[in-house]
């Protein structure tokens, strides 16, 4: 085949690649796309021609214009860009996540007579690597049911609510104490629901200022506000066909309250620093550990809200009111923990399995497993005995309601009675409070700011 020959076919040629490929005059204005591109914009060859670059909002073209040195892009300084990421916006206004190359195309003077850009979308690769990180965190849940454990009547009631909860797309809400297992009955609900080969996404709300709250969810363009270099997708976005779960959505600010209100009204939502509107194609889950009606007659969240989201409620019993579950779930943990700290722990004594019983477990699972952990640490083959469980459980600290005085306020809620507890028990340690209720510890800074408990009268009293 000839030069010339080559050159006839080259339109054919191009269409076959599997990356976009633009080609753009020296003033920026589009002269020639390939059906990858716009297979990956959504726009056609037609309403892209002869249109400036900049219709493609790539955020790092908007960098480049912007410290365009002798030209109005850096490109026709550096020459030549490679493998750069960049997220374009689609005709629809969702991001494509890509890798680009670029290149300034010159004549036989040397002179700049337009730039090629190719760009590999690698928005599926996110979801796949989104995909292996759910799939990484759910690797026992082959154990009980997806990877609840229990067979107390009362578990057995939450299975068979979260099995016909599933088979819905109303929004659903996961009532219960802190270490119950709220996120696990929220990927039960997605494994077991139509949205399963979907994305599940989740997000704690607690963990985040009201700023990076609404971006963290909505996503923002770049320049929407003070540090927003790039664009970004919000997990909306991400969990597009899938779920997307609001862990201790009782945290959320009212402002942002009212945005979730009209997304689920209207199922559409915008990022932050744009005003063009998105679907959502994804089912909502909500849980806390806060009595959101008590919250609501305080004025501190909206009501509209709170009946919008409670449209499916399952509550989740805490430990204490499932006790014959204790050896079940001990089973499990010391086979999980056998095999990945390769000791050799064959169960736990009588006694020690009577303090486990007595315990009174204000962190539920979470707590237990946290005390097993700490046992393996102590004893590494054998039977774990008393003397190798956490001190507050071998000498049964909590096997018992508090005294009067750790409740300072009669009227408290539970929730404050027990973060006094846990700042007691662990000397004024925050982490170690955080992981005996099962929390993180910026939502126990949080709840130290929301009851206004002072540290050092706390531990002292």
């Amino acid at each position: 085949m000839t030069e010339e020959e080559i050159n006839l076919h080259l339109r054919e040629i191009i269409n076959t690649m599997h990356e976009g490929m633009v080609l753009v005059r020296p003033d920026g204005s589009i002269m020639m796309v390939n059906d990858a591109l716009s297979r990956i914009t959504g726009y056609t060859r037609e309403e892209l021609m002869d249109q400036p670059c900049s219709v493609l909002g790539c955020d790092v073209c908007r960098k480049s214009r912007a410290e365009g040195r002798a030209h109005w892009c850096r490109l026709f300084d550096t020459k030549r860009e490679s493998l750069k990421s960049c997220h374009l916006t689609r005709k629809d206004g969702t991001l494509a996540h890509v890798l680009k190359n670029a290149a300034i195309l010159q004549d036989s003077q040397g002179r700049a007579i337009g730039a090629v850009e190719t760009v590999t979308d690698i928005s599926e690769l996110d979801k796949r690597d989104l995909k292996i990180r759910e799939l990484s965190r759910i690797l026992d849940a082959e154990e009980g049911f997806q990877g609840l454990i229990g067979r107390s009547p009362a578990m057995r009631r939450v299975y068979e609510i979260l099995e016909r909860a599933a088979q819905s797309d109303a929004p659903v809400i996961i009532l219960g104490e802190s270490g119950t297992g709220k996120e696990l009955a929220a990927r039960a609900i997605h494994a077991l629901g139509p949205r399963r080969d979907g994305p599940f996404v989740q997000i704690n709300c607690a963990a985040f200022n009201d700023a990076l709250l609404e971006s963290e969810i909505f996503g923002h363009v770049k320049g929407a506000f003070t540090g927003a270099y790039r664009h970004r997708t919000g997990r909306f976005e991400e969990a597009d066909g899938g779920d997307v779960f609001l862990d201790e959505v009782g945290d959320v600010p009212p402002a942002i309250q009212v945005k979730l209100l009209r997304v689920l009204e209207t199922k559409k939502f915008e990022r932050v620093g744009d005003n063009r509107p998105l679907s959502l194609d994804a089912r909502i889950i909500t849980a806390t550990n806060q009595d959101l009606p008590e919250l609501v007659a305080n004025k501190r969240f909206r009501q509209d809200f709170f009946y919008r989201i409670n449209v499916l409620p399952i509550h989740l019993p805490p430990l204490r009111e499932r006790r014959e579950d204790i050896p079940l779930l001990v089973e499990h943990f010391i086979r999980r923990l056998n095999r990945s700290s390769g000791h050799a722990v064959s169960g736990l004594t009588p006694e020690a399995l009577d303090r486990l019983a007595r315990h009174s477990w204000p962190g539920n699972v979470r707590e237990l497993k946290s005390a097993l952990e700490y046992a393996f640490v102590v004893c590494d083959k054998g039977l774990i005995g008393p003397e190798h469980l956490p001190q507050q459980i071998a000498q049964g600290a909590a096997a018992c309601p508090p005294p009067a005085d750790v409740l300072p306020d009669a009227g408290a809620p539970r929730e404050k009675a027990e973060l006094i507890e846990a700042l007691r028990r662990t000397g004024g340690n925050k982490s170690a409070a955080a992981r005996l209720l099962g929390v993180n510890r910026l939502t126990v800074q949080n709840r130290m700011r929301k009851y206004g408990l002072d540290m050092r009268k706390v531990v002292t009293e």
